[in-house]
């Protein structure tokens, strides 16, 4: 697993940030957060926590935590209360199943949308691992950095913890 050997592990959390904001990937990184205070955070936890509450059952190991997984169809599933930053969920889910893949185990994914009634199916294919590595290679530089980036300004901002 060459992105474990190559430095710090890294999570599903700063695969999400990277395509989220790079600043708030830094501060995370850095173990500066300020999500205890964040309404929306505070509904999206409780929307995980009664979500699928037959189903779920939280995983998680270095690095890796996943809302939860169906072994019998092999898929993994991610909660997520709104579709604004989607490409992130999606991201975030092909690196879970990169990650199994080096396992040795062969999964696919599906991001959830409870609110909106809404699935999205997530598979990997050859493309996606390699940009998986430009990824990670673009997070250990944002993370390296002595500085966090510059604050954004984008709608989504707003709500930003």
């Amino acid at each position: 697993m060459g992105y474990v050997s190559d430095g710090p592990q890294i999570t599903g959390t700063q695969i999400n940030y990277y395509f989220v904001c790079h600043r708030k990937l830094w501060l995370f990184s850095h173990n500066i957060g300020m999500e205890h205070t964040s309404e929306a955070v505070e509904i999206g936890n409780l929307l995980h926590e009664h979500s699928y509450t037959r189903k779920r059952k939280e995983i998680q190991f270095e690095g890796i935590k996943i809302d939860f997984f169906d072994k019998n169809r092999g898929v993994i599933n991610e909660i997520k209360k709104s579709k604004a930053i989607e490409q992130s969920h999606i991201w975030q889910l092909k690196y879970y199943i990169h990650y199994f893949k080096k396992l040795g185990i062969e999964v696919t994914g599906q991001v959830d949308y409870p609110l909106l009634r809404r699935r999205q199916a997530v598979d990997l294919t050859p493309e996606d691992e390699a940009q998986l590595e430009k990824i990670i290679g673009g997070i250990r530089s944002v993370t390296s950095a002595e500085i966090p980036p510059s604050p954004i300004s984008r709608k989504l901002c707003k709500k930003c913890s």
